[in-house]
């Protein structure tokens, strides 16, 4: 199943809407040069909805982790919303859990930036 990426802007955040798997193949390499691409864009504050995401594969967790770092060393935040059980499961016994910032809803991502810049100012 063919991995689709809808992106929208919110408040000067990228919402990436994920729907499929993100598995060896094309879908991780469509997930990995979308995420290039955001951050070539100058990108800084991207927020992944994987609400929709119905498999990741070792490969995919890690092409979610090399973004993660390729973000960070852009100085652009990267954040996860509406994980399922599986995903959560599956970022928890590779303890990666802990390195995302995870949250209920992308509405709640979004504003979580918002947040961060009023606390920073």
């Amino acid at each position: 199943m063919a991995l689709i990426m809808n992106v929208q802007e919110f408040d000067g955040v990228t919402a990436v809407s994920m729907e499929g798997q993100i598995v060896l193949g094309e879908e991780s390499s469509a997930f990995r040069e979308k995420m290039e691409e955001l951050l070539m864009a100058d990108k800084k504050r991207i927020v992944l909805n994987v609400a929709d995401v119905t498999y990741i594969d070792s490969v995919g967790v890690g092409v979610l982790l090399t973004s993660f770092n390729s973000a960070r060393s852009h100085g652009a935040t990267l954040k996860l919303a509406n994980l399922g059980s599986r995903f959560r499961e599956i970022l928890q016994v590779t303890r990666l859990l802990t390195v995302f910032d995870t949250y209920q809803t992308e509405a709640a991502a979004i504003q979580s930036f918002a947040k961060s810049l009023r606390a920073a100012g």
